[in-house]
């Protein structure tokens, strides 16, 4: 399996080298999608969640200590899954390198399943709305993972939780939690940079979790917001939890659809959080019990 390179201008290195994210997506051909793991934990919680890999890349020094996420991937994948070895020198070139631990890997990207069948069984939800920040994405990700939330649901303007900074920032949470996109037969697929109307997902997603038995409660400041530990809120059986865009928090469409709106008790004038920091408080105190 190991395949060792003498410098990144090897055209068998561009799912690393010289692929955007955008492209390692390919919207266009979705059986073709990539996403890349950095760090041994990563991979191996990629590997733990059924992704099958491509390909793995590191310098010498780390092929000991990787030998047990090595012999998995033979195991299960076949010796026909090359694992790169480069210098150190070409591979400080990548961008982060130094924050990967020393190995990277490329999986195909899987398919996302339905909301019906994210939520089945959940009583914790999170749902991201337009959320353009892939460290917050990332970060919340992490969050819901530790704090008990069951699955998390995105907006077609919320940033991509595959993106290689969110999976990197979540520690490869993403690939423990259930997660799809929510809202997309209205809005379509509006990731980095497309304009989308603010809160239009809502018209049909906050209806479709109320059919499937979901309670909505808006994080936002408002005149009649009720506070985090209420307790006819935190009694509620199945809850999803909607978080709002870094600037400008919930779009009004989606908070007057939801069926609380809910504030975090602060001190000293100070009056929002960052929504990721937000999020892990919130997800702790409705944890279920």
């Amino acid at each position: 399996m190991l395949v060792e390179v003498a410098t990144l201008d090897d055209l068998r290195l561009d799912v690393y080298a010289r692929l955007t994210d955008a492209q390692l997506r390919s919207k266009l051909e979705p059986e073709r999608a990539l996403l890349i793991a950095e760090s041994g934990k990563v991979i191996e919680r990629a590997l733990e969640a059924g992704l099958q890999p491509l390909s793995l890349l590191m310098e010498a020094k780390w092929l000991d200590a990787l030998a047990p996420v090595i012999d998995e991937v033979a195991a299960r994948w076949g010796a026909d899954v090359p694992v790169f070895v480069a210098p150190h020198d070409e591979l400080t070139k990548l961008t982060g390198f130094e924050l990967t631990r020393g190995a990277l890997a490329a999986f195909r990207r899987p398919a996302l399943p339905s909301v019906a069948e994210v939520v089945a069984g959940a009583r914790r939800v999170a749902v991201l709305e337009d959320i353009t920040n892939h460290t917050n994405v990332g970060a919340i990700f992490r969050s819901a993972a530790a704090l008990g939330v069951d699955a998390v649901l995105v907006t077609p303007a919320c940033y991509d939780p595959f993106y290689r900074r969110a999976v990197r920032v979540s520690m490869g949470t993403v690939f423990q939690i259930p997660w799809t996109r929510i809202g997309e037969d209205v809005q379509g697929v509006g990731v980095h940079g497309n304009v989308m109307r603010a809160g239009g997902w809502a018209e049909t997603g906050i209806p479709l979790l109320h059919e499937l038995g979901f309670k909505m409660a808006a994080m936002a400041l408002s005149d009649d917001s009720v506070s985090l530990d209420d307790p006819a809120l935190n009694a509620e059986e199945r809850l999803a939890l909607v978080l709002g865009t870094e600037g400008d928090g919930l779009s009004p469409a989606t908070v007057a659809r939801c069926d609380y709106t809910v504030r975090i008790p602060m001190y000293h004038n100070v009056d929002s959080l960052n929504v990721a920091a937000a999020s892990a408080v919130a997800f702790w105190q409705l944890r279920t019990r």
